[in-house]
């Protein structure tokens, strides 16, 4: 029985080959950055909207999200897409390929669907550093869902992602304002502060776990030369392998920061600038079952190199609320890297076309079998719950 309903998606798929290609192509000649992909998620609502899901747009407060959905209750399984590019760089993390892939498996699994349940389509923006996911999981949209599939293209074909956990704070440092020959001594320099917290996150960095670092940029660093600098500001950076270790990495910030303020006569200030990106927690069971129907496809996925970690996305909110997978299919060779120009134009390549057809087809066959079988379900939310201690 399960055969058939496969069948039935990977014929849906094929039919569609040469339409999600073009979607793919579209999204890669008109990129758009986070939050204001409005062309994509206009394109992408409205093949959904005409295949008689039902849309509901500006999802989570986001004009560019949507949610599309064929069927009713549970089961339900959500298929997430990407389509936020790179600033001068356009889609070279390949989100082009994402989207159609995410678009393609809903659309499949929709006409196809005999049974009971209901397919979910997630548009998601943003991803690359505003965190989208996040801010639909906090207003519920993974609430009733069973699992959450997603692909994304790269260097490496692994069945599970690496994804490390990531937040970026704003640490300012306040001192006064002094002419630097005229009256120096009355000056209290904040942006010698500001380096010194440098160079103290330089020798904590030495000692932090495998996984963990602090990257940090000056955003604000004086008006004049002529003027002892009163405020300094600068950005940091922080990844971690676990979200408790970005707690305790975030911990460690702050410390510092208080410790220099304290060293130098300043006051500083430590807040947090983003959404917290949590690290990625893999269904492996799910990731068994999208591995096994890409093999079909002549793709085979092995686990991650142990102690390379591929970044960090907010697909590792989703994965802490819902069984999640998110593994990586190679459209170019190992020595290549995503965030490049080279990159760029792979997403738009002949091998980019292969893997999006036999990835659709895997997503769906792998929707397929969460909508179908309770075994499958269950075992999936069990890891789950272990993982997340209960």
């Amino acid at each position: 029985m399960r055969e058939d309903a496969y069948r039935a998606v990977r014929e849906e798929v094929a039919v569609r080959a040469d339409a999600l290609w073009n979607v793919a192509l579209r999204l890669h000649a008109d990129p758009e950055y986070g939050f204001a992909e409005h062309r994509a998620a206009a394109l992408l609502s409205g093949e959904l909207e005409r295949a008689g899901f039902a849309v509901q747009r500006g999802v989570a407060g986001m004009p560019t999200a949507f949610t599309a959905r064929s069927g009713r209750g549970r089961p339900a399984v959500a298929l997430l897409m990407e389509y936020d590019a790179l600033p001068g760089l356009g889609h070279a993390c390949g989100h082009n390929l994402i989207a159609a892939a995410g678009l393609g498996a809903a659309l499949a699994v929709g006409a196809a669907q005999a049974s009971g349940g209901s397919v979910l389509a997630v548009g998601t923006p943003a991803e690359e550093g505003g965190g989208g996911k996040a801010l639909e999981v906090e207003a519920g949209v993974f609430d009733d869902v069973d699992a959450a599939l997603m692909f994304h293209p790269g260097v490496h074909s692994w069945a599970r992602a690496p994804l490390t956990a990531q937040v970026q704070y704003r640490v300012a440092f306040h001192g006064r304002a002094a002419h630097p020959t005229g009256n120096p001594t009355e000056g209290i320099d904040a942006l010698a502060a500001l380096v010194e917290l440098f160079n103290v996150l330089g020798v904590v960095g030495r000692r932090l776990p495998d996984g963990s670092h602090v990257q940090g940029i000056v955003t604000h660093g004086g008006t004049a030369t002529n003027i002892v600098p009163e405020y300094a500001e600068g950005l940091f950076g922080l990844r971690a392998a676990t979200t408790g270790a970005l707690r305790e990495l975030a911990g460690r910030l702050r410390e510092c920061a208080e410790g220099v303020a304290r060293a130098t006569g300043t006051t500083a200030e430590v807040e947090r600038a983003t959404v917290r990106y949590e690290h990625f927690q893999d269904s492996e069971v799910l990731s068994e079952r999208f591995a096994a129907h890409l093999a079909r496809a002549g793709i085979t996925l092995s686990p991650p190199a142990p102690g390379v970690y591929l970044g960090s996305s907010d697909i590792g909110n989703v994965s802490t609320r819902v069984p999640a997978i998110h593994p990586f299919v190679a459209i170019m060779d190992e020595d290549g890297s995503d965030h490049t120009p080279e990159f760029a134009e792979a997403a738009a390549s002949g091998r980019a076309r292969e893997v999006l057809i036999a990835v659709t087809e895997a997503l769906a066959c792998t929707a397929v079998d969460v909508l179908r079988s309770g075994e499958l379900r269950g075992e999936a939310w069990a890891r789950h719950r272990a993982a997340r201690g209960g």
